[in-house]
């Protein structure tokens, strides 16, 4: 099995990195990003790209891949909607295209989150855009899964880029076999998200919007 992974050194990214290292299933990973993964494997392979808005320069790079794990995201504080918008449905949809382009069978699994809205009726920003990316992607490939995580364990060490995350999960993070005994329909950790996703990745999972639920179901598959 092949991969391509978007946002390897995001929180999320490095425990669904560490996932598909581990995964004897999965034989080659790129990890597509504008900063290096600092991991070294067999399997690995990195290619630095920018402009996530376009692939042209990269297509060729793209082809021969059996599934796409997009864990690139921001945050929407602070952010307007088109600043937003710009990371959190033009990148995914236009990593989707490129891919798609070489690879009309892949498998795209797209990380959204817990309150998204696909209706577009929430006065929420980010659960509306993200909804939007949700719908779009299930347009444009009938194998897209989307994600929607409520409180996800980082693995230990990994550190978020983003200053309210961090200070999110040095509050919540001790609490997390508490939330796991009380809660378990609503934590999980990202290398849990990896091992879901990796199952996603034969395109046979019949449910196509995942909360952490399912995606704890799939990940002790």
């Amino acid at each position: 099995m092949r991969i391509v992974i978007f946002g390897a050194t995001g929180m999320i990214g490095q425990g669904v990195l560490e996932a598909c290292l581990r995964d004897e299933q999965v034989t080659d990973i790129l990890a597509v990003g504008r900063t290096p993964t600092g991991r070294t494997h067999l399997k690995l392979r990195e290619l630095p790209h920018d402009d996530f808005a376009d692939f042209t320069t990269v297509q060729n790079d793209l082809a021969g891949f059996d599934a796409c794990f997009f864990c690139l995201g921001t945050s929407a504080f602070g952010m307007s909607e088109t600043e937003y918008r710009r990371v959190s449905y033009d990148f995914p949809l236009a990593a989707a295209r490129a891919l798609l382009i070489t690879n009309p069978d892949l498998v795209f699994t797209y990380v959204s989150g817990v309150g998204t809205d696909a209706t577009g009726t929430t006065r929420m920003m980010w659960a509306r855009v993200k909804g939007e990316t949700e719908n779009a992607l299930l347009t444009l490939s009938p194998r897209a899964y989307l994600f929607r995580p409520a409180f996800v364990l980082p693995l230990p060490g990994t550190t978020s880029k983003t200053a309210l995350y961090v200070l999110l999960y040095k509050a919540l993070g001790p609490l997390y076999p508490l939330l796991r005994r009380i809660v378990p329909r609503y934590v999980t950790t990202s290398l849990q998200l990896g091992q879901a996703m990796i199952r996603t990745a034969g395109g046979r999972v019949p449910r196509h919007v995942l909360a952490t639920a399912h995606i704890n179901q799939l990940a002790a598959s």
